[in-house]
C-alpha cells in the first residue's frame, strides 16, 4: 500500500482540492482509495467537538464507509491548543490515536491519501507536525506551494528540508499567468538541481481562486440593494478609510476586489464605482446609502451589499470566506482533477501500481488453465 501526505508551505494553498482530486484520479485507475485528515483544522467554532468540513466532503465524494472520529482523530481547535499548552493533552496518546485510526481506514486499500492540517508546522505543540505524521504513517509527502516571487523559494526549501527523505516532490498551485514562464524556466530547474523534484505547475483557475459576489453575499447574510448580477468573482478586499482622491488612485490599480466601507460614506462609494476592478460594494453598520449611489451602481452592474455588522467584523468574515474559497464541493474537486491531469505528473505522484498488483502476486504460483 502507498500513502501520500499532502501538505503545504502555507495555509489556503488548495490542499483539500488536490488531495481529493488525487484520490479520484487514483480511483479512476482502479485503485481502492482511503482518505484521512489527522488534524481537523477547518472548524466552524472554537469548541473541541466541532468537526472539520473537509473529511465530511471526502466521505461523500469518495463514498467512504468510515466514522468521522477515524477520518479526523484530532480536532485541532483553539480549545484543544489551549489544553495542550496547559499540559492536558498527551502527545503519545494522540499519536497512538492517529495510528489506530489510520490502520482502520487503510485496511484493504491500495492507496491512502492523508491531508495535512493548515500548514506544514501545524500540530507542533503536540509533536504532530505534518513531517511527524508522515513518519508516523510511513507516508511520502507531496509538498504544495504558491509562487509569486523568487523569495518564496526560501520557504519552499526550508519546508523540503523539514520533510527530508520522505519528500515525493513539489506541486506549485494557483500560479498566475505572469509568473508561469519564470517558474518553469528558472525556478523549477533550480529546485531540481538542489534535489527537489517538481511534479507539477498548476495554473490559477479563477473559479478556485475566489468566490462570486452571490456566494459572498450568502455567507455574509447580506441584503443586496440593487439587481446587479452576482456572478463576478471577488478575490480581495479594500477597506474604505481614505479620502476620495487617494481612494481613486488606489482603486484604479486593483482588480477583482470588493470595497468594504461604512454605508455613511457616499463620497467613497461614488469613487469606487469609477474603478473597473471593484466588483461590489459591501456597506457596513446597516447604513443605507443614498438612492443615487444605488442607481449608479445598478447602471454600472455593481452589486451593493448591506450588512449589519461593523467594518472590522465584516472584513474578518469576508476574508475567511475568500480564503476558504470554493475547494469544498464536488464541482471544484472535479476542476482540480482536470488541472492535475493536464499540468502535473500524476503517474509519478500516484506510482505505477494498480489494483490488480496484489492479486497478481497472490496468484503467481498458481497453475494456469
Amino acid at each position: 500500500m502507498k500513502t501520500i501526505l499532502v501538505t503545504a508551505t502555507e495555509e489556503s494553498t488548495g490542499k483539500t482540492a488536490v488531495a481529493l482530486a488525487l484520490a479520484k484520479l487514483a480511483a479512476e485507475r482502479g485503485l481502492s482509495v482511503g482518505y484521512m485528515k489527522p488534524k481537523g483544522t477547518r472548524l466552524q467554532s472554537n469548541v473541541g467537538k466541532t468537526l472539520d468540513e473537509d473529511p465530511m466532503l471526502a466521505r461523500e465524494l469518495l463514498d467512504l464507509d468510515a466514522e468521522m472520529h477515524d477520518l479526523e482523530p484530532v480536532v485541532y481547535s483553539p480549545t484543544f491548543v489551549e489544553q495542550a499548552i496547559r499540559g492536558r493533552e498527551d502527545p503519545d496518546e494522540l499519536r497512538e490515536q492517529v495510528r489506530e485510526s489510520f490502520d482502520s481506514l487503510a485496511e484493504g486499500k491500495d492507496l491512502m491519501v492523508v491531508e495535512g492540517g493548515g500548514k506544514l508546522t501545524t500540530g507542533g505543540i503536540v509533536g504532530l507536525t505534518d513531517p511527524d505524521v508522515a513518519d508516523l504513517l510511513d507516508a511520502e509527502v507531496l509538498l504544495m506551494s504558491k509562487y509569486e516571487q523568487g523569495g518564496d523559494v526560501d520557504d519552499l526549501l526550508a519546508a523540503a528540508d523539514d520533510v527530508g527523505d520522505r519528500l515525493l516532490g513539489v506541486l506549485f498551485n494557483a500560479v498566475q499567468e505572469g509568473n508561469f514562464d519564470g517558474l518553469e524556466t528558472e525556478v523549477v530547474p533550480f529546485l531540481e538541481a538542489r534535489g527537489v523534484p517538481v511534479l507539477g505547475v498548476v495554473p490559477r483557475d479563477q473559479s478556485l481562486a475566489g468566490v462570486t459576489v452571490a456566494e459572498l453575499a450568502a455567507e455574509l447574510s447580506a441584503e443586496q440593494l440593487n439587481d446587479a448580477s452576482g456572478e463576478a468573482f471577488v478575490e480581495r478586499f479594500l477597506v474604505g478609510a481614505m479620502s476620495g482622491d487617494s481612494a481613486l488612485r488606489h482603486l484604479r490599480r486593483t482588480k477583482d476586489a470588493a470595497l468594504i466601507t461604512g454605508g455613511d460614506r457616499p463620497d467613497l462609494q461614488r469613487v469606487a464605482l469609477e474603478a473597473p476592478g471593484v466588483k461590489c460594494l459591501i456597506l457596513t453598520g446597516g447604513f443605507r446609502p443614498p438612492g443615487a449611489i444605488v442607481g449608479k451602481a445598478e447602471e454600472k452592474g455593481v452589486p451593493v451589499l448591506l450588512v449589519q455588522s461593523d467594518t472590522l467584523t465584516t472584513i474578518e468574515r469576508a476574508e475567511d470566506v475568500v480564503r476558504s474559497g470554493r475547494t469544498r464541493d464536488a464541482e471544484t474537486v472535479e476542476t482540480m482533477r482536470d488541472l492535475l491531469h493536464d499540468h502535473a505528473d500524476v503517474e509519478a505522484i500516484l506510482g505505477d501500481g494498480d489494483a490488480s498488483s496484489s492479486e497478481t502476486d497472490d496468484d503467481s504460483d498458481q497453475p494456469q488453465e
